[in-house]
């Protein structure tokens, strides 16, 4: 078994794509997706700065075109174009996950939407969740360390929110900036405090408009069925109706991600290899300390995707 991982929000930096552009598939693909949602995404990806990127419009439609684009370098998808020897069929069974945002990307990939159908919908999520951000000052601070519990107890006595509860020791407050500040200056003993470099309070009651357009929209998008296994932030759990899986796409905008019980459904699963999307390192990270012993290849440039393509064709075992 196979993970296909796509990163959510955060895991942009400066410049990311531009050695991507030197490959014509993977710059075809990412025109044709800037045109489908209707932003400058190769600009952004290559000359944007931190400040540009970290725009929630900007940063969800650029993180799925990139873990798209990169996907099609692999083999994978239905537009797939791999500029590598001729793709064989892949040498274990493949499963698709998604950090947030990432869900999206995975979505496509697992067939329940068309690359031009989460190339819509992520940028209206991206442009909703941004308008939901500017209503009150919002924010997120990873807490890393500490007891679980008095972790999760302190967040709580603070009146936030555990948006993202990502195992190895890595959980995420969200909430008012206020209630950061308070948070901050009473953070749960051994545990270290990193403000995120986010808009807003994602995955809590406050992105709840964001939601309601989201509704909308995906109410005139027939889903496919997913040809792959596919799990959900929700609870991990492996979801196969696309009808269920989009609706839980909505409903993961003000819902907590709990990557921890999909990483643990990984490991159930029988997981021995993982491959992470563009822009890679994150979620890889994360495995290292939650799921060990499983082979993981990040992708960051194109000189990633040898070792990618390998543990496709080889299987995990290589």
């Amino acid at each position: 078994m196979l993970a296909i991982l796509a990163p959510g929000q955060g895991a942009q930096t400066p410049g990311f794509l531009t050695p991507w552009m030197e490959r014509p598939a993977f710059a075809a693909r990412m025109e044709w997706f800037a045109t489908v949602c209707g932003l400058d995404l190769i600009a952004f990806g290559t000359k944007g700065d931190a400040e540009q990127i970290r725009d929630t419009a900007v940063a969800q439609p650029l993180l799925v075109a990139a873990g798209l684009a990169a996907a099609t370098e692999l083999g994978l998808g239905s537009d797939a174009a791999s500029e590598l020897p001729a793709a064989e069929p892949p040498a274990a069974e493949l499963v698709f996950a998604g950090h947030s945002v990432g869900e999206l990307t995975a979505a496509a990939l697992a067939g329940v939407l068309s690359p031009e159908q989460a190339m819509v919908l992520v940028a209206e999520r991206g442009r909703a969740m941004a308008a939901a951000s500017a209503t009150t000052p919002t924010g997120m601070t990873a807490v890393l360390g500490g007891d679980r519990e008095v972790v999760l107890a302190t967040i709580a006595e603070h009146g936030l929110t555990a948006a993202n509860d990502n195992g190895s020791g890595q959980v995420v407050a969200a909430g008012t900036m206020e209630q950061l500040a308070a948070f901050a200056a009473d953070p749960p003993e051994k545990a270290r405090l990193v403000p995120l470099s986010v808009a807003g309070a994602f995955h809590t009651h406050h992105m709840a408009p964001a939601v309601d357009h989201l509704t909308g929209l995906a109410a005139s998008i027939t889903p496919g069925e997913p040809t792959a296994k596919l799990l959900s932030n929700a609870d991990g759990v492996v979801v196969d109706s696309g009808k269920v899986f989009l609706a839980r796409l909505v409903s993961q905008v003000s819902n907590p991600v709990r990557w921890d019980l999909c990483s643990a459904t990984l490991l159930d699963l029988g997981v021995t290899g993982m491959i992470e999307l563009l822009p890679g390192g994150t979620l890889t990270g994360l495995a290292k300390r939650a799921m060990r012993g499983v082979t993981g290849v990040p992708l960051r440039t194109p000189e990633d995707l040898a070792g990618a393509h390998a543990l496709l064709t080889r299987g995990a075992s290589s």
